[in-house]
């Protein structure tokens, strides 16, 4: 009596949902222990975030990073140990050696780019290299729901057959820049699936100001200081500021934003914004308003501001910019150094989640295992990237965090269960890359 045949074993499948930053490194190393991956993304190419960023150019990396500057409600020690996952040594070296893309620095601002000064070159090599280690791309894939299905897990598509997976990530993003397919697709099925989350808001956006109080001086540019106060909160910051047509812009601007969104849409007050125009303080500028012949008070002000900000600022300190500066009162002196060095900059609004470099507030650290991304109430759903309650300031730190949590997660989710995470590290890294091309990956990919 001959011997059934043993039932061939159901390979592992993990599905990444999202093909942005973390979703593409997640199914990078997903793919990389040897399990059968699928990576579906609703738009046509993906990665449109990575296109857009650093103007074209993709911030790929900060030349440092300073754990001290990201933002989150949940345990900053969670936070921490996630960033150290992957050091920026590591990632560096990831993206020259298996990217295959050389990186230039920009050390005056701090930030790492593509030599090619191409987004596309990042956004093409990170998917090349999935499909390259044998993750499937599948584009124009939207996802509706992902519940848990007979010790597995079942993924319903528009208009096509659910998947079952071993192991879901979902990198779907946040709700920032909604015309690059961020709809908050992640976060629903992390809150339908009874995740704990933070209040979402719009970070790293420009502010608006109803009354224009420096409407006059639109397109402008130069480095200020600016510090937001609302509540316990507090957030300052150095660098670029635009005047626009609508308020402020500029780095400075952005990384302090959020201490103002958050005043006004949790508190419903208005952090107060206060801006140091130039890097002279008290004592400096009580030497450069001193009696100089004939100098006007004009002359003095324009000679470290712009032209027609200078006019402003002596306008909103009522000083007249005719009067010399012998025949400037002491009052009228104190008055303008007060302007100059803690001014108000009158704010009204932000320009919300459409101008929004990256959302605030997601799922809390608390409901993941900080060494895989795994979340604590479902074994085998994994999340990463910006859904997750922590971003940084502008310069490449949102990439940065994308790029470790991604790399976690598929980690994580390639190995399953119950594996050490030294040892999933060494096995993603000694994966051996496959060579098949996925039909599903869009032309100019290949």
């Amino acid at each position: 009596m001959s011997t059934p045949p043993t039932p061939a074993a159901v390979p592992r499948r993990v599905v990444v949902i999202g093909a942005g930053a973390a979703g593409t490194m997640a199914a990078i190393f997903a793919a990389g222990t040897g399990t059968e991956t699928m990576l579906l993304e609703r738009t046509k190419d993906g990665g449109r975030k990575i296109l857009i960023s650093g103007g074209g150019r993709c911030n790929v990396l900060p030349l440092e990073v300073d754990e001290s500057r990201f933002v989150t409600d949940s345990s900053k020690n969670t936070m921490r140990r996630i960033l150290r996952s992957w050091p920026l040594r590591e990632q560096r070296q990831f993206f020259e050696d298996e990217v295959g893309i050389p990186l230039s620095e920009e050390p005056e601002l701090k930030k790492v780019f593509p030599t090619s000064h191409k987004a596309r070159d990042v956004r093409d090599g990170l998917l090349a290299l999935a499909v390259k280690r044998g993750a499937r791309v599948h584009m124009e894939t939207r996802v509706l729901d992902v519940r848990p299905w007979n010790g597995r897990w079942r993924i319903d598509i528009a208009d096509r057959e659910p998947l079952m997976a071993d192991a879901v990530i979902l990198a779907c993003g946040g709700l920032s820049v909604p015309n690059t397919g961020s709809d908050g697709t992640g976060l629903t099925i992390a809150r339908a699936l009874g995740h704990e989350m933070h209040p979402t808001y719009a970070a790293l956006t420009p502010l608006t100001d109803e009354a224009g109080s420096f409407a006059a001086l639109s397109g402008i540019s130069l480095p200020v200081t600016l510090t937001a106060r609302g509540g316990e909160r507090t957030a300052a910051h150095t660098g670029g500021f635009l005047f626009t047509h609508q308020g402020y812009s500029g780095p400075a601007v952005l990384n302090i934003s959020h201490v103002a969104v958050r005043s006004r849409i949790e508190e419903g007050t208005r952090a107060k914004v206060q801006v140091q125009w130039t890097a002279l303080g008290e004592s400096a500028w009580e030497a450069a308003l001193k009696p100089q012949g004939a100098r006007t008070v004009l002359a003095a002000v324009r000679a470290h501001v712009p032209d027609r900000l200078a006019t402003v600022l002596l306008v909103n300190a009522n000083v007249d910019p005719a009067r010399t500066l012998a025949e400037l009162r002491r009052d009228e002196r104190l008055r303008l150094i007060e302007t100059l060095v803690r001014g108000t900059l009158p704010w009204s609004g932000d320009e919300g989640y459409k101008k929004a470099e990256v959302m605030g507030g997601g799922v809390s650290l608390a409901e993941i295992d900080p060494r895989t991304m795994e979340s604590k109430r479902h074994p085998g759903l994994y999340l990463c990237g910006e859904m997750l309650d922590v971003f940084g300031p502008i310069g490449g730190y949102n990439f940065f965090w994308s790029w470790a949590t991604g790399r976690a997660a598929g980690v994580g989710a390639g190995l399953g269960a119950g594996v050490a995470p030294a040892a999933a590290a060494a096995a993603a890294a000694a994966a051996t890359p496959a060579s098949d091309l996925s039909p599903g990956l869009p032309p100019g990919n290949r």
